[in-house]
């Protein structure tokens, strides 16, 4: 079970990239023609959401039944940098990108017919975006 949602995590990790990055790509061209936010938008939005959501949910199982998550936990293991992104600091900043992007498309859900949606999906998703790069595990994908 932890090798498959171990592979899930880690191919759905590039649907959550494309995903944020249309999203505000989108948001980013549609802003620049004083255009309300629409419905459509935020749909468009859901792309970033959806995918993000999932990813956290399959994250948090991995979490606890991985071997590098909380088992792992340990004084020893907050000293090795390898085991400290794993145990804490990349569920703790995935987390908080988790939350940046709701509250993004939260906050432009309550923005339909305003052009202020595209600006929260744009600042929030990107915001989100540059803290899951900041902490993916670039040498768990591409070696060392």
């Amino acid at each position: 079970m932890y090798t498959v949602l171990q592979n899930i995590h880690s191919y759905l990790a590039y649907l959550v990239l494309a995903g944020l990055v249309i999203a505000i790509i989108s948001a980013l061209s549609s802003s620049s023609g004083n255009r309300p936010f629409t419905d459509s938008n935020r749909k468009m939005a859901l792309l970033g959401l959806i995918p993000t959501h999932l990813q956290w949910v399959v994250g948090l199982i991995l979490y606890f039944v991985s071997p590098l998550g909380a088992s792992n936990f340990s004084g020893a293991a907050m000293k090795d940098s390898v085991s400290r992104l794993y145990i804490l600091e990349h569920p703790l900043t995935m987390i908080i990108a988790v939350v940046l992007i709701t509250i993004g498309y939260a906050r432009a859900k309550r923005a339909v017919g305003s052009p202020k949606g595209f600006r929260n999906i744009y600042i929030f998703y990107g915001l989100g975006l540059i803290l899951i790069l900041a902490r993916i595990p670039w040498q768990a994908w591409f070696g060392n």
